[in-house]
């Protein structure tokens, strides 16, 4: 065995997470990282593709280089496909820059030792604010965090804003800070108009270290285990099979292909393994199960006169957060945003945070190269419907405000299932297929140190682990995970 199939922490995916995670194990240097990661990679900010640091362009469409994409089933009637991120960065590096973190009431049902004031310290770590000091930010952390200033809002946006405090929503001064909630700008992991992944702010300081290595264009087939303890991964390297060994394991490839990877290794569902034919090495019910993501509806308006694209605008500047809403007004139809997808419509996103229904990620062959099958179950809960239909209705009444001024032409909304259903999507706020929990608890996979439950030598640090999903968009809690994930194999927590 050479020495570059050997590390003592074998970190699994270069997305927001695995870039945190193998940056701050390597601050060790008597330990050895090795990054696997199956998309692009750079050498330093210097070599990143343009596309990734523009934070005002979305590369995520069909022809995108920088995204794997998945077939899905959002409802039983409704197919859709989603994209990851497939580059150092991982979606953090392609997405639109929202960097809000979860309140503190969204870790009331995370286990105990995962409480507001413990994860704050792993907040604050992560980040410069630059807009913001005190008990509740950071300073001199790797991403950069501000808000779009009051004079540069896109028109929307302001009267978005004035909207929504004229009728009667609060004024959220500060969406970062514990108990955000009511109207206000949104936090940007932006600085000088270039988007800051973790990629950028943790990665790519430490490629220096003689201890850490990143092989890029590497794809992960399974774990490898001897009994119940991993000890490395075979990966395809170039169309060849090779085994890489490790002492540790720490598997950060997202929401869906972490559970993915799992079931392929023989972590899973017995059942569903014996399926597909994948010898069982651990019996986890929870692997892919109570999946989860921010369903969203798209209410669609039009400007009254025709508008040049702002070159330089955020897609989202302010937001309205409710209990479990969240009204988006998109600065920009998607079209212009993303390039590849077909015409849209401008819109106003009504997004459920706290959404009921749950879905599943289950191996659809026995093929390790082969997509899951992925469901999401959107809108089976009763109570789903009715809290969706109760946002369309707020978002539609600011619309009609904002149509007063003359911005916009009043809106046509209609709240009928097919209606709904036919502009139905989602955030791309994967979580909760591989949850955090206690040992007691079947369906969960991980424990409250990160460990997968029942191996050795085993982590997982991404948003699968999300015992619930935030309230809010995952990226910030994602990198505040890593952050603590990190202390805690360094031995430091």
């Amino acid at each position: 065995m050479t020495e570059a199939d050997y590390a003592d922490f074998l970190v699994v995916g270069g997305g927001t997470c695995g870039c945190v995670v193998a940056a701050r194990l390597s601050e060790d240097p008597s330990a050895t990282v090795m990054l696997l990661e199956s998309g692009s990679g750079y050498r330093s900010a210097l070599e990143l593709p343009d596309v990734l640091g523009d934070p005002y362009r979305l590369p995520v469409g069909p022809a995108s280089e920088y995204t794997w994409t998945y077939p899905v089933e959002l409802t039983p009637r409704r197919a859709s496909t989603i994209a990851r991120g497939r580059t150092l960065g991982g979606s953090g590096a392609v997405n639109g820059a929202y960097f809000t973190r979860a309140t503190r009431a969204d870790f009331e049902n995370w286990p105990s030792s995962w409480g507001y004031d413990d994860v704050l310290p792993y907040f604050k770590k992560s980040e410069t604010d630059r807009d913001f000091e005190g008990e509740f930010h950071g300073t001199a952390g790797p991403i950069p965090v501000e808000r779009r200033a009051w004079d540069q809002l896109h028109p929307l946006s302001g009267e978005f804003q004035a909207a929504a405090l004229a009728a009667g929503f609060p004024d959220d001064v500060d969406k970062n800070a514990p108990d955000s909630f009511g109207v206000g700008r949104v936090p940007l992991n932006v600085a000088d108009h270039r988007r800051i992944s973790t990629a950028i702010g943790y990665l790519m300081p430490a490629l220096h270290r003689p201890n850490l290595r990143v092989q890029s264009g590497i794809n992960v087939i399974r774990i490898v285990f001897s009994g119940t303890r991993a000890i490395g991964v075979d990966v395809l390297d170039d169309g060849n099979v090779r085994r890489i060994r490790a002492d540790h394991v720490i598997v950060c490839s997202g929401a869906v292909a972490t559970p993915h990877i799992l079931l392929n290794s023989g972590v899973g569902p017995a059942e569903q393994l014996a399926e597909q034919g994948v010898s069982v090495i651990l019996d986890r019910p929870g692997v892919g199960q109570n999946f989860v993501d921010h369903p969203e509806v798209l209410l669609p308006y039009h400007f009254s006169t025709p508008r040049t694209i702002r070159s330089q605008t955020p897609v989202l500047e302010t937001a309205l957060n409710l209990a479990e809403l969240e009204i988006r007004p998109y600065t920009a139809s998607f079209t212009d945003l993303v390039p590849g997808v077909p015409r849209m419509d401008h819109g106003v996103g009504v997004v459920l945070m706290a959404p009921r229904s749950r879905g599943s990620i289950e191996l659809a062959s026995g093929d390790p190269a082969g997509a899951p099958r992925i469901r999401y179950n959107y809108v089976a809960s009763t109570h789903d419907r009715a809290a969706i239909r109760e946002g369309m209705q707020i978002a539609e009444n600011l619309l009609e405000s904002i149509a007063e001024t003359g911005l916009i032409g009043r809106p046509v909304v209609e709240y009928t299932d097919e209606w709904i259903e036919s502009r139905l999507g989602t955030s791309l706020h994967m979580s909760g297929s591989c949850v955090m929990g206690a040992e007691s608890d079947p369906f969960a996979v991980v424990d409250d140190r990160c460990r997968v439950i029942g191996a050795t030598g085993l982590s997982i640090v991404d948003t699968s682990i999300l015992p619930t999903i935030p309230t809010r968009g995952p990226h910030a809690t994602a990198v505040m995970v890593a952050e603590r994930a990190g202390a805690i194999l360094i031995g430091d927590e």
